[in-house]
């Protein structure tokens, strides 16, 4: 039977790359966003890609978009937790309404949606991905909302991966690092993209594609003895730490 892979955060970016991927697999892919328009652009007309209008941080919409699953395709093998959102500041700049609305879709998002899809990921075992950041990893200026979402990711991936490794359900977590998306070529100033290059070993930006290769082996049978990981895909942006670019020459 075909396999089928919900997916959050799907009308753009990794989240659309992913669904593309998983697609190109030969899998059914359930595509959740609460962009609708943008959503309904990017699935029609195919009749392998569901496409769900929700918000991963409210109980009722998760509890919908499982059950439309069920409904439709009546399985589930893979679920990728990547919808987020990205606000940045100084800490103490940071009101309270900022740090919640980041950690409602980030983290507690992330909780809801595999909290609910345990049930009928259990029916065939399947596999848990949670995207974090490569920021949940390393320290970073201006990032204290985000940055704390996205280590909370990392650690709830583990704590999935010990629980519900027990009834067959695979947990990992992929950290991607500066990815070259419209939106951060958009915010990026030429300095910004110089210093990310200087600080990266492969000397460039990923590709979304690059990350959906990632979390797609993760969801994959090439992965069944995989759990509890973080794969950084970051160009090796973590391992040189905090080297300074310069002493490399």
């Amino acid at each position: 039977m075909t396999k089928t892979v919900l997916i959050t955060g799907a009308a753009r970016g990794i989240g659309l790359a992913t669904s593309r991927r998983f697609l190109h697999e030969g899998w059914n892919v359930v595509m959740v966003d609460r962009d609708g328009d943008e959503l309904t652009a990017a699935t029609a007309p195919r009749q392998d890609a569901l496409a769900i209008t929700a918000d991963v941080s409210n109980a009722d919409d998760v509890a919908r978009m499982i059950a439309e699953t069920d409904g439709r395709f009546g399985r589930l093998d893979a679920l990728v937790n990547n919808a987020g959102v990205a606000e940045f500041g100084p800490i103490a700049e940071t009101d309270f309404a900022m740090w919640r609305r980041v950690m409602d879709t980030n983290l507690d998002g992330v909780f809801l949606t595999s909290q609910a899809a345990i049930p009928l990921l259990a029916r065939q075992g399947g596999a848990i991905v949670n995207i974090a950041s490569i920021s949940g990893l390393r320290a970073s200026t201006l990032r204290i909302a985000y940055g704390t979402s996205k280590a909370a990711v990392i650690q709830l991936t583990l704590q999935q991966a010990v629980e519900l490794g027990e009834i067959g359900i695979r947990a990992n977590a992929v950290a991607p690092g500066p990815v070259r998306t419209k939106l951060a070529m958009a915010v990026h100033s030429p300095e910004i993209i110089a210093a990310y290059h200087d600080a990266l070993p492969l000397n460039r930006y990923g590709t979304e594609d690059e990350i959906a290769n990632s979390i797609w082996f993760l969801c994959s049978d090439e992965a069944s003895f995989v759990t509890g990981q973080v794969i950084a895909t970051d160009g090796g942006f973590q391992a040189a730490g905090v080297g300074l670019p310069a002493l490399r020459r």
